[in-house]
């Protein structure tokens, strides 16, 4: 991460950004620390819904650039790999340290494709808050709701939502807020602010596109912009009719008229959550101009508390290419989003002689720095030069030094108290998702809650140029999966085999190979990562020893391992890939690695149990479905209990062989395709072609049952001129929509295809839909593909 955040800093022009010294020596030596001004929140969306242009933008506002890079031309200060800059994505995620006012947001840019939501996983895991950014042309769309699960699974329960690009030609603010009832993302949208895209009333009878001003329904102000994106803040009349002969908009404006209706919706609806703003309003007058008296002080109190328990989400408008709203977004985050102590639940760790304990949620690589770990500190302080304790993997490590990373410069400092977001300099064995505690608090700490890669989807070889080359090429790859625990490196076969998240994502890695680690290889053809289930037959007679010689001396070795198949419905462990593998007592077993004690003996059962489930001897492929149970352990115990891992492995081998081969599976994802009416048949009929199965035609959303807007303020669509000009040209009938499933193997190539099947008019979206047994045609034809038959 440094090297990409130091090598962003040498490409871009030194004379965009401000001096230095004022600003990282500030936050860097500061001697008092209020956690209560702590923002850590990421900006999370589909992709290019403009995330990174308003990263861009809020550096901006907070002087840390004195101009803004650009997506397009490849001079954003946190893309800057050569992919990302080709290809105009991001990739990795990436921290930075913003002050605003007299807060301090630990703000993290995340990828929006689904290839790269390792990124999104890890980010989602360490921060308090989410800002979620919607294109308003397109509304909710599929890895928006991607990326809502992520933050769902990790319970961050404050959120902004940002209808961004409200400049743009088609984009409405009305049917924005209606995506997110229909989508059933939050009951309760509720808007802050509403855009006024002209202030010539003219513009909105000839519905010109654009955005010239924003009004802030809680500060009761107008955001006036010019040109340049510079604000001016003008306070709004409090009495009605002041309000309808105000000089801020011309007489005619039609926004005059929704101005009291919008603040009295706001108002009303966040008083159902809020018993206290139900007692101010309550004593208000019977004058309708009395919701206008109630000042921002007394809204925002309440407005805050219903934020924390998610019972609002608030929603903020603007476009972040023009600078419109960004500010405001950056007030709203301060005053809504929770502060690490909002979010701990144990006050000893708020104290300020409370243990040390933090979570690794990112691991990068710097040429010339070495391994950085990217921590978050959950209790206590990190100091530099100390020693921790790696409690998920019983290894101690030293701190050599710790930083705090600004796109431009790393800066050096002491420790990193309760709350921050730091990076870490010498840490050996430390992953993404390990806990790190004091070494004071020894092997009973417990860990905190761990960071679950998403299973793979796609593998290819990896060809090294010659022999001399494979070693290097090894040493690559195992650095590249530490980095990126997504990635996951296989040998099978005398075969090197690479599993990824989806093309893109193996791109990216075999792009990373070349220009970071400078090896000699190719990538061989790639191809979906399926699985194998347990055979069916009887495997009673299968011995539960294992013999091998240590030392010349022979040894013996018991395992008594029960194992089956899941039934239907029953759920496989993610950390198992889809497995369930429990004790005698019917308890889980964790992955070997993620052993508290590295010594323990089912540490190294487990270890031995992930390696032949990586590779069935029937098939080569990953085995899943199985549940295993392990029910005694025999060993000398003058041996060293590692020789449980060969043995595990063996004996676990021989069951699922004996066992024969079983039903192969294979990944599945869902389409949402839409197309012209004239082009519905020959999609369908591809779909059908390429094993594919349609759901749904004209569907206009997935979920049948959308949150209802009852009570929800929704604005007129013409308050976004140019989707009513949009609208009178367009029948809903031009357009289909069509829900299907089908083979990830068999879409490889549906951009291109569907380029050509839809004139180049078609669009689709595609998540994962996870794995499905194939029928026995098909096993054939996975088997002889990869060369079983």
């Amino acid at each position: 991460m440094a090297a990409r955040l130091v090598a962003a800093f040498r490409c871009c022009d030194l004379q965009t950004r401000l001096p230095w010294n004022g600003c990282v020596r500030q936050l860097a030596t500061q001697a008092a620390h209020d956690p209560s001004k702590l923002r850590n929140m990421a900006l999370v969306a589909h992709i290019d819904s403009g995330k990174t242009t308003l990263t861009e933008s809020i550096l901006l506002q907070s002087h840390y650039l004195s101009s803004a890079g650009s997506v397009d031309t490849g001079s954003t200060t946190t893309d800057f790999l050569p992919a990302e800059r080709e290809r105009g994505i991001t990739i990795q995620s990436a921290s930075i340290p913003v002050r605003w006012k007299d807060w301090t947001f630990n703000l993290i840019d995340t990828p929006g494709h689904a290839d790269f939501g390792m990124e999104v996983e890890s980010a989602s895991r360490v921060v308090d808050g989410a800002v979620v950014l919607i294109d308003a042309v397109e509304g909710v769309e599929a890895q928006t709701k991607g990326v809502w699960r992520q933050l769902d699974r990790y319970d961050v329960k404050s959120r902004i939502l940002f209808l961004n690009k409200l400049d743009r030609a088609g984009a409405s603010f009305r049917t924005s807020m209606l995506s997110v009832l229909a989508n059933r993302m939050h009951p309760r949208p509720m808007a802050l602010t509403l855009p006024i895209a002209s202030f010539d009333p003219e513009d909105y009878a000839r519905a010109e596109p654009g955005i010239q001003g924003l009004v802030d329904l809680v500060k009761w102000e107008i955001w006036k912009y010019s040109q340049d994106g510079k604000p001016s803040v003008l306070a709004l009349p409090r009495n009605k009719d002041e309000l309808g002969r105000t000089e801020l908009f011309p007489p005619s404006h039609p926004i005059i008229p929704h101005l009291l209706p919008a603040r009295t919706a706001l108002l009303d609806n966040l008083a159902q959550v809020s018993e206290g703003l139900f007692d101010v309003l309550l004593s208000l007058s019977d004058d309708p101009s009395s919701y206008l008296s109630v000042q921002s002080s007394d809204i925002l109190p309440h407005l805050r508390a219903a934020t924390l328990r998610n019972d609002v989400l608030p929603v903020i408008c603007g476009s972040a290419f023009k600078h419109i709203g960004t500010e405001l977004l950056m007030n709203y985050v301060g005053e809504l989003l929770p502060s690490p102590s909002d979010v701990e639940s144990n006050s000893k760790a708020l104290a300020h002689n409370a243990p040390l304990r933090m979570l690794a949620w990112k691991v990068g690589w710097d040429k010339r720095k070495g391994w950085m770990t990217f921590v978050r500190v959950y209790s206590g302080t990190l100091k530099s030069q100390s020693t921790v304790l790696n409690a998920s993997r019983n290894q101690k490590e030293r701190i050599s030094k710790l930083l705090l990373l600004y796109a431009a410069e790393a800066q050096e400092i002491d420790s990193l108290p309760f709350g921050s977001v730091g990076a870490v300099l010498g840490l050996k064995y430390t992953r993404t998702g390990d806990t790190l505690v004091s070494v004071s608090g020894g092997s009973n700490a417990s860990s905190l809650r761990d960071i679950i890669p998403p299973p793979p989807l796609m593998s290819v070889s990896v060809i090294p140029h010659s022999h001399a080359d494979l070693q290097p090429v090894e040493e690559a790859l195992t650095a590249l999966a530490r980095t990126d625990p997504s990635v996951r490196i296989e040998t099978n076969e005398g075969q090197l085999l690479v599993h990824g998240l989806g093309a893109l994502h193996l791109e990216i890695v075999e792009s990373r190979l070349r220009e970071e680690w400078k090896v000699n290889f190719e990538f061989g053809r790639r191809r979906v990562s399926f699985r194998e289930c347990l055979g069916s037959s009887d495997v009673s007679g299968v011995s539960n020893s294992w013999r091998t010689e240590i030392g010349g001396q022979p040894v013996e070795i018991k395992l008594n391992l029960s194992v089956s198949a899941l039934e239907d419905g029953e759920q496989g462990d993610p950390l198992w890939d889809g497995n369930v593998v429990l004790n005698a007592d019917g308890k889980p077993i964790p992955p070997g690695e993620m052993h508290a004690n590295a010594n323990d003996p089912l540490a190294h059962v487990a270890k031995g149990i992930s390696s032949a489930l990586s590779s069935s001897p029937n098939t080569t492929l990953a085995l899943s479905r199985l549940c295993i149970q392990l029910k005694k352990i025999d060993y000398p115990k003058e041996v060293h209990p590692s020789v449980l891992a060969g043995a595990s492995a063996a004996i676990l081998r021989n069951i699922v062989k004996a066992a024969g081969q079983g039903d192969l599976m294979e990944p599945y994802i869902r389409l949402k395709i839409s197309v012209d009416e004239g082009s519905v048949g020959r999609v369908v009929e591809d779909l059908g072609e390429h094993a594919g199965e349609v759901l749904d035609l004209n569907a206009a959303e997935e979920d049948p049952e959308p949150f209802v807007d009852e009570g929800t303020y929704i604005p007129p669509s013409w308050l976004s001129p140019s989707t009513g000009k949009a609208a009178k040209g367009t029948s809903s009938r031009m357009r289909r929509t069509i829900l299907a499933v089908a083979p990830l193997s068999q879409m490889l190539d549906y951009s291109t295809r569907l380029r050509a099947l839809s004139g180049g008019h078609g669009l689709f979206q595609m998540e994962n839909d996870g794995f499905r047994q194939v029928s026995p045609q098909r096993a054939m034809d996975i088997l002889r593909e990869l060369g079983r038959l």
